[in-house]
């Protein structure tokens, strides 16, 4: 595959783990009004995340793509698991 369509479908990749991940928003807002669901999915989510961006971030030339698509899931992972308790 040619390296221009590596590094688009990176970004496409980027794009659509990233609305995975804002997809927790209605569940944190259910939570926070009292309809409670599971927490352990979201912290799991939040823990892959969390091992991504630190691979993407510390790697010698630094993967963008890996460290954006999986920031709001670090974020929102742990926010959807903490109200979940």
């Amino acid at each position: 595959m040619k390296p221009k369509t590596l590094k688009m479908m990176g970004w496409i990749a980027t794009g659509t783990a990233m609305l995975m991940y804002i997809s927790y928003l209605p569940q944190i807002i259910h939570n926070i009004h009292g309809v409670k669901s599971g927490f352990l999915q979201p912290m799991v989510a939040a823990i892959n995340c969390v091992l991504w961006v630190s691979y993407g971030f510390f790697q010698e030339k630094k993967d963008w793509p890996i460290v954006i698509a999986n920031l709001p899931g670090v974020i929102l992972g742990t926010i959807a698991a903490m109200t979940a308790l």
